[in-house]
């Protein structure tokens, strides 16, 4: 390590190794595992303005704490409009108009178990490449406005089981007004997709009309997403399946014509 190198040094060779490492232009020093801080690093940084930091955490440790932290703090953010829920360990973002009913999706959702990250404004980070992190906002975290009841407190009225501080976010609801003259998808198999901080997540279109009881669709997508995760396509096997009997029902028929064609063939009467 850069510690037992110069150990390794007579002092005067320590001095000029250290006076060589703070020329360049660098925020801080931090030593890890408890290692002493030399008399001449300490003078030099305070010379150069060089903040020095000490750690208990061995070197691994730390570069693995200060990585996750520096990804948190510099991660690219941006704020969306709606709700974001963990249903059975899926981060699902339930977007749409203003007024069309997420929060009182979310509620309804909280009540049977789920959890809530955020109401009404998402903060959302990317982490790495493909993964986005959903949080609430310091003054409205855990708190839902449902129209014509006002703002409750989601953590005191439904307890700390209730709450998430952040969540992956891993498909996106989109809610959206009946239209009876639009043609809607049925099967499932051709998926949408939106882009958020340049990261493709799946997007579902869910209509919304009277009596149509939306919190358990929304629980079915969240399970589908979990499904697809394991690599398991519901509407996609179905789709086989289903050409799969069509192959066999022709094969059937041509077998049947056969046999007819060869009874009448042998039809002496």
């Amino acid at each position: 390590t850069e510690i037992a190198y110069l150990d390794s040094l007579s002092k005067r060779e320590r001095l000029i190794a250290i006076q060589r490492l703070v020329e360049f232009d660098i925020p801080c020093i931090i030593i890890t595992n408890k290692n002493s801080v030399y008399k001449e690093l300490l003078d030099l940084g305070e010379k150069r303005a060089i903040p020095i930091f000490r750690t208990p955490m061995n070197t691994t440790q730390f570069v693995r704490k200060i990585g996750d932290y520096l990804d948190e703090k510099f991660a690219p953010l941006i704020t969306k409009h709606g709700t974001l829920v963990d249903i059975y360990g899926i981060g699902v973002l339930l977007a749409g108009r203003s007024g069309i009913g997420k929060s009182e999706v979310a509620l309804d959702l909280i009540e049977r178990g789920h959890r809530l990250v955020a109401d009404d404004m998402v903060i959302i980070s990317r982490r790495s490449e493909d993964v986005l992190i959903g949080s609430g906002n310091e003054v409205i975290r855990h708190y839902i406005e449902i129209r014509g009841l006002g703002v409750i407190d989601i953590k005191s009225m439904f307890g700390i089981r209730s709450i998430r501080q952040q969540k992956r976010i891993e498909v996106e609801v989109l809610l959206e007004d009946w239209d009876s003259k639009k043609e809607y998808e049925r099967l499932g198999i051709k998926e949408n997709y939106t882009e958020i901080l340049d990261v493709k997540i799946p997007q579902v279109h869910l209509q919304i009309y009277p009596g149509k009881n939306i919190t358990v669709i929304v629980e079915t997508i969240a399970l589908n997403t979990l499904l697809k995760i394991f690599g398991i396509h519901p509407a996609k096997e179905f789709d086989r399946r289903l050409l799969s009997k069509l192959r066999n029902k022709k094969i059937e028929n041509k077998k049947t014509q056969d046999q007819l064609k060869e009874y009448l063939e042998h039809d002496m009467e």
